[in-house]
């Protein structure tokens, strides 16, 4: 799962990234609004950790976007301001947790679970299917219905076919999926995109699903059956 960190005191954001790290979380850092409200439009995160105090936009300002935006991540408020008017404003905005300046690292890091833990089992469950496809997101395994074959998906291979799995046949340009799978900062090639696309196809054809991943000239790719 993807997170992003909008927080203008770098060392701050760096030690919450490097924990969520940690943790297993993939993390991207913003330190001002107007990087982390573009970082946030993109729709490829999970959970956003957002503080109000910012240069150039305020959090606040961000989370009202987001919401206008119809923007799914899970968004934690971290922030100074600890009086109950402020958070109030905060959870009236669309916030789903609100954390208050200084705070300690760990309870963070178990709001952030059980956030994430909220999404995973409102929306996913323990798997995800599409047509004859069954992916488990706590073991990593694909399985076909059909066939009952299963083979184990390696990390980033798991996180481009549960990007697939998620946008059930909608088009998905390479630039998502490298902002989502690889990081918005990322410098990823696109014939390595081929190549785990690639490997996807393979592991798909062996355990015997009818689903394909299909280029679509000119916009991205999709899964269909």
């Amino acid at each position: 799962m993807r997170i992003l960190v909008v927080e203008d005191e770098y060392s701050l954001a760096d030690v919450i990234a490097t924990k969520l790290k940690q943790e297993k979380y993939e993390v991207d850092i913003s330190t001002d609004g107007e990087d982390g409200l573009y970082n946030a439009l993109t729709n490829i995160y999970d959970l956003i950790i957002l503080d109000i105090m910012l240069p150039k936009i305020n959090g606040l300002d961000i989370l009202k976007e987001i919401k206008e935006n119809s923007i799914t991540a899970k968004i934690i408020m971290l922030t100074a301001k600890s009086g109950l008017d402020d958070k109030l404003k905060g959870f009236d905005t669309g916030a789903d947790d609100y954390v208050t300046k200084p705070f300690h690292i760990e309870e963070l890091i178990a709001r952030v679970n059980v956030q994430l833990r909220k999404n995973t089992k409102s929306k996913l469950k323990d798997t995800i299917e599409y047509s004859d496809l069954n992916l488990n997101i706590r073991t990593s395994t694909l399985t076909c219905i059909t066939t009952n074959e299963s083979i184990n998906i390696p990390y980033r291979e798991f996180m481009l076919l549960e990007y697939f799995m998620n946008n059930k046949e909608a088009i998905i340009s390479k630039e998502q999926i490298y902002d989502k799978v690889w990081g918005i900062d990322n410098d990823f090639e696109s014939n390595n995109l081929e190549a785990y696309l690639s490997f996807l196809r393979k592991k798909i054809k062996i355990i015997g699903s009818n689903v394909k991943i299909k280029a679509v000239r000119g916009l991205g790719y999709r899964l269909e059956k």
